[in-house]
């Protein structure tokens, strides 16, 4: 039987796991002597994330898989068309350290679309606002975070620029982008207020803001 506590006790066990997950990735990524081990692993990093929050999901599972499903096709085709054309974010090419690619863009990318909508939405879901304003913070969340991601991002050989220098039109297209992602996202109710995905967004900036530190 499924009680109020064994679900508390599954939540702390997923978030304690992240923690130390995150944890010695740090340290292993700020270790000279474990770097370059550790990098090639971060797509099991996003993946292992991912099964977090599909673990600690509690209710209407269709509505969130399908939310899933659509980000990692959008993920996947902007990312496609940004790297082809330049159309979208700007001049980049992605490295070696995100695993198989799919015609140069890692297959991991449309998972990580996926863990930012789900944790972003999350964080705001609680909020007593309308629709849309749920949806811009969302959106506006996303592209905090990926200011934070993309110094490390380069220095990790996750991606590159053709410039060297991240273009503003990278974070503008980022949030374009996600509005429209987080406005679906509320509108067929598959955002759930959830601790796992509150505590891997707070994770995830702690781990990123780190990184660009040191």
């Amino acid at each position: 039987m499924i009680t109020r506590k064994n679900i508390a006790s599954k939540v702390n066990l997923l978030i304690l796991f992240l923690v130390i997950f995150y944890t010695v990735g740090t340290v292993g990524i700020l270790t000279p002597e474990y770097r370059n081990t550790m990098l090639p692993l971060s797509p099991l990093n996003l993946l292992i994330s991912f099964g977090a929050l599909l673990l600690a999901r509690k209710k209407d599972f269709r509505p969130f898989l399908l939310m899933l499903a659509l980000c990692f096709l959008v993920g996947m085709a902007v990312e496609l068309i940004g790297t082809k054309t330049g159309l979208l974010f700007g001049n980049y090419a992605y490295g070696s350290n995100l695993g198989p690619k799919f015609m140069g863009v890692p297959w991991v990318i449309g998972i990580n679309w996926g863990i930012l909508i789900v944790c972003s939405a999350a964080a705001v879901n609680p909020l007593k606002i309308n629709l849309f304003t749920k949806a811009l913070l969302a959106a506006l969340i996303m592209t905090g975070l990926d200011v934070l991601l993309e110094p490390v991002a380069i220095e990790s050989d996750f991606w590159s620029w053709e410039s060297g220098s991240i273009p503003i039109y990278n974070y503008i297209c980022w949030f374009v982008i996600a509005f429209p992602l987080q406005w679906i996202n509320f509108k067929a109710k598959a955002v759930e207020s959830n601790k796992v995905a509150n505590g891997l967004l707070i994770i995830m900036t702690l781990f990123f803001l780190i990184l660009n530190i040191f």
